[in-house]
């Protein structure tokens, strides 16, 4: 085997594992509120969402994919930009699992883009890199949990005003079987948002290393990419199964406390904000989303009900997402053109 092949197939294989520790990261945001409110088990939700995770990919267009892999300019066949890509990954890994460690829910999308963004710089100069991609990111950084507050609150509402002549114990057994609906909504746009960030960084290696035409689109009926989308799914719905319980205290039991009926709400202003993002091919954070709606919910009852001190903690690790991950990947790469 050439030695060229052999560096994508190592690189792809990272960008797999990359796509397994965001499922395992992101487990908390498809299984927290369906966990905090004894729904389901943590093992039966994790199983859930990991399903529907797999499925995402005959539901959604792959335009987030085509997103990702055109934010660092890719020219064909060069060699080099496969090490960005590995210092880019390297970047989002060591990120996702710090954070993981601290029980922080940061996102894994924005470390994915601040690791080939700050590998990108550290390869070419801030001239690599295509800012009209990154700034479509940056923009949704806010708004994403703004809207996923907004749905969330909105929802909240509506639910408070359609059910209030009924029983509490009927209002918590009809959504206790709504919350299983909801979160397969919610698990259904995570997968499909965050399984595509991995297949367009797949894509743009296969470009880099002239093994695929810049041209290429992903798609389920063409057997030259059916790999990279099955594989990309499998990889996050094996992550989610594996789940990430640091985490999943921290969203579904820190922030604030939660009724099937408020699960129900997050969950689904989650998704609705998911679904909007993904049809509209923007990389958007599932964490910032989904903590936006349980806030969203939090402050339907009383702005007090919410941990600000949690929510603080979360918005500092938010901000410093990008960054991070950023400086990371260019030490990464760095160290890779060193010795190569």
């Amino acid at each position: 085997m050439e030695h060229g092949l052999l560096l994508v197939i190592v690189v792809t294989g990272v960008a797999l594992a990359f796509d397994v520790i965001n499922g395992f990261h992101d487990a908390a945001n498809s299984i927290a509120t369906v966990v905090s409110t004894r729904v389901l088990t943590p093992r039966m939700a994790v199983a859930w969402a990991a399903f529907f995770n797999f499925v995402a990919m005959f539901v959604f267009a792959p335009k987030v994919a085509d997103t990702i892999s055109k934010i660092v300019k890719v020219t064909p066949a060069e060699p080099a930009f496969v090490w960005v890509v590995f210092s880019g990954l390297l970047g989002a890994i060591v990120w996702d699992l710090l954070t993981w460690w601290w029980g922080l829910p940061t996102s894994s999308s924005h470390a994915l883009i601040g690791g080939l963004a700050g590998a990108g710089i550290a390869f070419g100069g801030t001239e690599a890199l295509r800012w009209e991609k990154i700034q479509q990111t940056m923009i949704y950084i806010p708004v994403a949990p703004l809207l996923g507050m907004a749905a969330g609150f909105v929802l909240m509402l509506s639910v408070f005003w359609l059910f209030r002549h009924w029983r509490p114990a009927a209002v918590d057994r009809t959504f206790r079987r709504g919350q299983l609906f909801s979160a397969a909504l919610y698990s259904l746009g995570h997968g499909g948002n965050d399984a595509q960030k991995t297949m367009g960084i797949i894509v743009a290696l296969l470009v880099a290393s002239g093994y695929v035409s810049p041209e290429t689109k992903l798609s389920l009926t063409d057997p030259h990419t059916l790999w990279i989308i099955l594989s990309c799914h499998l990889a996050m719905a094996l992550g989610t199964a594996m789940g990430g319980w640091r985490i999943v205290r921290t969203m579904g039991m820190k922030i604030t406390k939660l009724k099937p009926v408020g699960g129900f709400c997050a969950e689904s202003g989650g998704a609705l904000t998911l679904f909007l993002a993904t049809f509209s091919g923007i990389p958007v954070s599932t964490t910032h989303t989904i903590t936006g709606s349980i806030i969203g919910v939090g402050a339907t009852t009383s702005l007090r009900g919410i941990k600000w001190g949690i929510a603080a903690r979360i918005l500092w690790a938010w901000v410093l997402t990008i960054p991070a991950s950023a400086a990371v990947a260019a030490l990464c790469y760095w160290i890779v053109k060193l010795f190569l």
